[in-house]
């Protein structure tokens, strides 16, 4: 392991004083992480801010075994320190990593298989917005989905960061993209994107909408965060051998459902978090991505959204905004 520049002995972090509501957060300061062999020390530049490290903070979702008790799941930064077995990366170079935990630092551990260089024309602070929603993605909608040119595709949550890379991707591979969102700006900015069909879920019938525009035929792929009540909508929205996703409950995890169409129309439910996966599997979709994704984001075929920066000592009001659901993209903090 060698060093690029003179670490200092402390860096800052978020650390919680308990689990519960925002406040709970205060800046720190402590030891850096030591990197093992197969992983990058990050010198981080920005960090995004998702929804599992709202959860976490609320002590909801805890960290995997192993992993930093520190939020954050993605950075942009660069390589400072490189383990003994690490040979895709030098010191100095810039990347952005999916991380197990621990981006709401000066200083962060990755495993070296889920960084990524920063794709061609992207800054920093786009680049930092990238791992968590672009995995999550990919390896739902892509991977487990099969989702595929002429197929008709929803995603709920369209304004949210999964739903605006949902959309984007969705579309750059063929599909016909619909979405909810909860009011008149987001629908105007996800039909700005790329989003063929956006309905306000506060003032249409989505459900009715679907069936007449597809002629009642329905949807291929649905990507679903909301849960509760959507759950028996979605299933009867779906198609003959379509596939459901779920990536997370906002409106619970229970609904009463029917599930003889299931059998009738041949159709998959699955789901998946993206922390819970192994290193093999999240160094595949990073090597997926970098394949297929990387140059859409080169030639703007796709495009971060990012609705605010804050810095690290805003790490409240960041998450006061993302519990508010009033951004279109997403929320990201400066950290150096």
């Amino acid at each position: 392991m060698s060093d690029s520049h003179t670490l200092p002995s402390a860096m800052r972090y978020v650390a919680t004083r308990s689990a519960g509501a925002a406040d709970v957060m205060h800046i720190a300061s402590g030891p850096l992480p030591t990197p093992g062999p197969h992983e990058v020390l990050i010198k981080v530049a920005y960090a995004g801010v998702n929804r599992p490290d709202v959860a976490q903070r609320a002590g909801t979702y805890a960290p995997p075994p192993g992993a930093s008790p520190i939020m954050g799941l993605e950075v942009s930064g660069e390589v400072v320190q490189v383990g003994a077995e690490v040979i895709a990366f030098r010191m100095g170079d810039k990347v952005c990593a999916l991380t197990p935990g621990g981006g709401y630092a000066e200083y962060c551990a990755a495993p070296a298989a889920h960084c990524l260089p920063i794709p061609a024309g992207l800054s920093m602070l786009e680049a930092a917005g990238l791992p968590e929603n672009f995995f999550t993605v990919w390896v739902n909608v892509f991977d487990t989905c099969k989702l595929k040119s002429g197929e008709k595709f929803l995603v709920h949550g369209g304004s949210s960061g999964i739903g605006l890379t949902a959309i984007q991707l969705a579309k750059a591979f063929g599909a016909e993209v619909f979405t909810t969102v909860g009011n008149d700006d987001k629908a105007g900015f996800c039909k700005k994107i790329g989003a063929d069909h956006v309905f306000n879920y506060k003032t249409d019938d989505w459900m009715t909408e679907i069936a007449n525009i597809t002629q009642k035929k329905g949807i291929d792929v649905i990507l679903d965060m909301v849960g509760g009540n959507y759950i028996e909508k979605n299933l009867r929205s779906l198609a003959l051998e379509g596939r459901y996703c779920f990536i997370a409950f906002l409106e619970g995890g229970k609904a009463e459902v029917d599930f003889r169409p299931l059998m009738m129309k041949r159709q998959t439910i699955t789901g998946s978090t993206l922390r819970a996966r192994s290193d093999s599997q999240k160094t595949a979709i990073a090597g997926a991505l970098k394949e297929k994704v990387w140059p859409l984001l080169a030639a703007k075929t796709v495009t971060p959204v990012i609705h605010q920066v804050f810095n690290l000592d805003e790490i409240i009001a960041a998450h006061r905004l993302m519990e508010s659901s009033a951004h279109i993209g997403k929320i990201m903090l400066k950290v150096s």
